[in-house]
C-alpha cells in the first residue's frame, strides 16, 4: 500500500488534454496510466492488442480482472482514463473504492467539440511536430453539440454526486491547467508519488491554439446555437503560455525618490533607469535593484508615498526589438544557441555569427518575419524550446506582477514624456528631467521593414495583448 491510493483513474473526455497529462503523469517516474483501458473498441490504445498480457477478449469476458492487475502494479502507481461511453461495468467498482484516486480532467465543452471535429476531419489526433500540423474547417453542427454537452454534463453530475454520496473528493484539473508545472507537481504530491517533473512534456503540441469563431465554417451559426448567454466563452483566445513570475529581483527603485519601476521584458528598460537616475541625480548603479520579496515589502514600508509602475510597448515594437537585441546581437545578452537553432530548424535567413555587411534589409524583414511566426507557435506551447519572458505576452508578465504587488500605473511608452512628469509630481517631485531617446533598433529600424503584413501577423501573435490593452496599428513616430 502507498499513501492513501493503490491505483487511479483520469476521468476526461475526447479532445480534453488526456493524452497530455497522461504522458507527464507517466514521466514521474513511479506512476504508469494504461491509456484508455476500457475503451470498448480497443485496449489500451488503438493498435494493442493487450494491457499486462491481458488482452481484450479476456478484458471484455473480466473487466475486474484487468483493473486488479493495474492496481497491483508493483511499485507502481497504476491508473487508466475512463471516458464516460468505456464500460460501466468498471465504473461502480472504482467509484465505491476510496483506495481509487479520482482526478478529473475538464475542458470548455464547445473547445472540445470543435477540436474534435477538426481531429475527425484531419485524421490527427496527436501533434508533434507542428511542421506536420493538418487544417480544416468544419461546420458547426448544433444537434450535434447538443447531444456532446448532454452526455458530458449528464456523466459528470453523476459522477459528482457519486463522489458527494460517498463521502470522497477528486482532484479536479482543467485544460488550462495542463500547461501549469506547479499544478502538475500538485497532483503528483497528492495521489503519494515521490517523484516531480522539472518540466512538462513537450513532444505532444497542441494542435488548435487560435479562437474558437476561427475554427468553424459557420460561427454565426454556432453563436445562435449556443445562446447569447456566452456561456461556453465564445470570444475567449486560449492561453497556452506558462504562468510568469513576479520578478522581482528585476524591479528597480530610484535612490531617493518613492518610485518603483516594475519593467515588462522587452521594454524600455534602459531608458527608464537612466530617467529615474536622472531624476534623483545619481548614476544608473545607485539605483537599488535586486530585490528579493522581503526587501520589496521593507522598501514599501519605508516609501509610505511610494508609486509603482510598469510600461508597455506595442507588441510589434517590442518584438523587433528583441529580435534585433536578442536573436541577431552577437553581445553576451543574445541568444546564439537560439540562433542557431531558429536557423536550423525554422529557416531564419540569418547569418549564423550575426548580421554582416551582406545582411539586407529585405532579408532582414523575411527573417522577422519567421521569427514573429515561431513566437506565436511557442507562445501557443507548440515548439520544444522555452517560452522567453522577452516575447512572452505583456499581459502573462503583468499577472505575474499581481502574485506579489500589482503597480499603481501602467503606461504606454508612446505617452512617456506626458506620463512620466505626472508621476514624478505625484510623489513629491519638482525638477523632473526630459526622457532620454531610446536606443535605435539595429541593424534596421521597424520603420523601414513595416507593412500591412507584418501588422496583421503580429496582432494574431499577440492577439491577448492587443485585446486586453487596446492597442491598434504601430505608428512609426508615435507622438512625444
Amino acid at each position: 500500500m502507498r499513501g492513501d491510493f493503490d491505483y487511479f483513474v483520469l476521468f476526461a473526455e475526447m479532445r480534453t488534454g488526456s493524452n497530455f497529462l497522461e504522458t507527464n503523469l507517466n514521466a514521474l517516474g513511479d506512476v504508469r496510466c494504461f491509456g484508455e483501458a476500457f475503451n470498448p473498441h480497443f485496449i489500451g490504445y488503438p493498435n494493442r492488442t493487450d494491457i499486462l498480457g491481458i488482452s481484450r477478449e479476456e478484458r471484455d469476458a473480466d473487466p475486474v480482472g484487468l483493473l486488479s492487475a493495474i492496481r497491483d502494479v508493483p511499485g507502481t502507481l497504476g491508473g487508466f482514463r475512463y471516458f464516460h461511453d468505456h464500460d460501466p461495468r468498471v465504473l461502480d467498482t472504482v467509484l465505491k473504492d476510496p483506495r481509487c484516486a479520482k482526478v478529473v480532467l475538464t475542458r470548455n465543452p464547445l473547445d472540445s467539440y470543435v477540436s474534435w471535429k477538426i481531429a475527425k476531419a484531419t485524421g490527427q489526433w496527436k501533434l508533434t511536430n507542428i511542421k506536420r500540423r493538418k487544417d480544416a474547417v468544419p461546420t458547426f453542427e448544433p444537434a450535434e453539440f447538443a447531444r456532446h454537452v448532454h452526455a458530458i454534463q449528464e456523466f459528470q453530475i453523476a459522477l459528482q454526486n457519486r463522489l458527494q454520496t460517498s463521502g470522497q473528493t477528486a482532484f479536479y484539473v482543467s485544460y488550462e491547467d495542463l500547461q501549469d508545472l506547479a499544478v502538475m507537481n500538485g497532483l503528483a504530491g497528492w495521489l503519494g508519488c515521490t517523484g516531480r517533473l522539472d518540466r512538462l512534456e513537450s513532444s505532444l503540441k497542441p494542435q488548435n491554439p487560435g479562437g474558437i469563431t476561427e475554427k468553424v465554417s459557420n460561427p454565426d451559426e454556432m453563436a445562435e446555437a449556443v445562446g447569447g448567454l456566452d456561456r461556453f466563452n465564445l470570444t475567449r483566445t486560449p492561453n497556452f503560455e506558462p504562468r510568469r513570475g513576479a520578478g522581482v529581483p528585476t524591479h528597480v527603485a530610484a535612490a531617493r525618490s518613492p518610485l518603483l519601476f516594475m519593467p515588462m521584458p522587452g521594454g524600455p528598460e534602459q531608458q527608464i533607469a537612466h530617467w529615474l537616475a536622472d531624476l534623483d541625480g545619481v548614476g544608473v548603479d545607485d539605483l537599488i535593484s535586486g530585490m528579493t520579496q522581503k526587501r520589496l515589502r521593507q522598501w514599501k514600508r519605508t516609501h509610505s508615498n511610494s508609486r509603482s509602475f510598469t510600461v508597455l510597448r506595442h507588441p510589434l515594437a517590442r518584438a523587433h526589438s528583441v529580435f534585433c537585441a536578442r536573436i541577431l546581437g552577437t553581445d553576451e545578452d543574445g541568444f546564439a544557441r537560439l540562433r542557431e537553432t531558429l536557423r536550423r530548424r525554422f529557416k531564419l535567413d540569418i547569418p549564423q555569427a550575426g548580421p554582416g555587411p551582406g545582411y539586407s534589409m529585405k532579408q532582414h524583414r523575411a527573417a522577422f518575419q519567421a521569427f514573429l511566426e515561431f513566437v506565436g507557435a511557442n507562445i501557443a506551447g507548440q515548439t520544444a524550446i522555452r517560452s522567453d519572458k522577452t516575447w512572452a505576452t505583456q499581459s502573462a508578465s503583468l499577472a505575474g506582477f499581481a502574485t506579489v504587488a500589482s503597480p499603481d500605473f501602467i503606461l504606454r511608452e508612446d505617452e512617456l514624456s506626458e506620463m512620466l512628469p505626472v508621476l514624478a509630481h505625484l510623489v513629491g517631485c519638482a525638477d523632473v528631467p526630459s526622457l532620454r531617446e531610446a536606443s535605435p533598433d539595429t541593424p534596421f529600424a521597424l520603420a523601414d521593414i513595416h507593412d500591412a503584413a507584418l501588422e496583421s501577423l503580429a496582432a494574431d501573435v499577440y492577439r491577448r495583448d492587443f485585446m486586453m490593452f487596446g492597442f491598434g496599428p504601430w505608428k512609426a513616430e508615435p507622438p512625444r
